[in-house]
């Protein structure tokens, strides 16, 4: 079986999809699928800096990095439409990623010209915070370039029940599977030495750390963060919290600015993106995971946070009710009130935070290992595969479809 992954880009300052797949290409590349991906060299504000067009050989995967240009917020690359509508054939399926994004427009096009099955995995980004979070922009796009689309994917991979059902509401009639993202668990088996964290950020040495792992983003909750910290912080003076995770936006003076207005800026470090030994350092020193997010797809980090054995407190909208089904996390509503009032129940309770946090590592290990999730991927795949001679031909509605697109986007490119 031979899949191709497309994704926007792979840089380490996007965070949690980019390492999804990279993590899902690695799992299926174990189990001895073949696997390629092709995106943009973009990271941030800047270009990742490796060869260009040409194959990177990783241990049990395929990278091809494109240059592109900057159209508003999309990554455009004519290269990479090129490639696409020359290659997409060789493989039996493509698994696109993320949505809002350029570089699924012509991957999905390529498949329907070519009869080539795809799945869309949205990654969160269909939530409805998500799309009401610059609404006017995201509808437009949405409905002229990515519905058509994934109302004929072969199939849409939700990350979580709730995600599911959210995007049932958007009537796209195409099946559905539920695949959550994972965790490698080698990583889990034995966290590294705290003193590696508290050696880069002294001033958290000594004090009883409150971990928030992500993006410093509008949709993950940092202005709720806030108000709840500073209402444990003044209860609980040694606390101190981690802010660890990357900032695309320039959005980290807004949230400082919020902690100094509640006088609690000297308890927070920000550590920007933590990676290897360092983050993995990090979830040792902690006490409390915290993840107060708006939306999510499936969130990682909260993963790693229960797999690295810490309580923790996440809202509704990290699309994770089997956490509370199973009493493994505390999943409370988005608010801070809410959010503050899960923080000072672990810190109240050392004996039970222990005991919840052991209960989610084990819960995770268990459930949620990307091995378990690549062999449920695998089986997606191969059924999709097998039912490939019954599925429809291209309709003509679809071919003049394409027809405008070529002419608008890929003119001079395709041909």
């Amino acid at each position: 079986m031979k899949i191709l992954f497309v994704i926007p880009a792979l840089g380490s300052v996007y965070g949690g999809t980019s390492q999804c797949v990279l993590s899902l290409a690695e799992a299926l590349g174990d189990r001895g699928i073949e696997v390629d991906i092709v995106t943009t060299n973009a990271n941030g504000s800047s270009g990742l800096n490796l060869p260009m067009q040409t194959w990177i050989q990783e241990t049990s995967y395929r990278v091809q990095y494109f240059p592109y240009w900057h159209l508003s917020d999309y990554k455009v690359s004519l290269p990479l439409t090129a490639w696409l509508f020359k290659n997409v054939n060789a493989y039996d399926l493509v698994h696109t990623n993320a949505i809002f994004s350029y570089t699924n427009l012509p991957a999905h096009v390529a498949c329907k010209i070519k009869k080539i099955p795809y799945i869309m995995t949205p990654h969160g980004m269909l939530e409805p915070w998500a799309l009401a979070y610059k609404s006017w922009k995201k509808q437009l796009y949405f409905n002229l370039f990515e519905k058509p689309f994934l109302k004929q994917a072969n199939a849409i991979q939700a990350l979580a029940s709730t995600e599911a059902q959210n995007l049932q509401s958007l009537e796209l009639k195409s099946p559905l599977l539920i695949i959550p993202n994972g965790i490698h668990q080698k990583d889990f088996e034995q966290l590294p030495d705290p003193e590696i964290f508290y050696q880069q950020f002294p001033e958290t040495r000594h004090k009883k750390l409150i971990l928030f792992l992500g993006r410093i983003d509008p949709k993950k909750g940092l202005d709720l963060l806030v108000t709840a910290f500073a209402k444990v912080q003044a209860q609980f003076p040694e606390t101190h919290l981690i802010i660890a995770g990357p900032d695309n936006i320039s959005y980290s003076p807004t949230v400082k600015q919020w902690l100094r207005s509640n006088q609690c800026l000297e308890a927070v470090t920000f550590t920007g993106m933590l990676s290897g030994s360092l983050k993995y350092a990090a979830l040792a020193a902690a006490s409390v995971y915290v993840a107060p997010s708006y939306s999510e797809g499936f969130s990682v980090s909260v993963l790693e946070g229960m797999a690295a054995g810490l309580p923790c407190v996440i809202t509704t909208g990290c699309n994770f009710p089997e956490a509370a089904k199973e009493n493994v996390a505390l999943v409370v509503d988005i608010n801070a009130e809410a959010i503050a009032e899960g923080l000072l129940k672990y810190l109240e309770n050392t004996e039970a935070a222990q005991v919840m946090g052991s209960r989610s590592r084990q819960f995770i290990l268990k459930n949620y290992s990307w091995e378990q999730i690549s062999k449920q991927l695998i089986c997606a795949y191969q059924q999709i595969i097998n039912d490939l001679p019954n599925k429809q031909k291209l309709t003509e509605k679809i071919y003049f479809y394409y027809q405008s697109l070529k002419q608008k986007y890929t003119k001079n490119v395709i041909n």
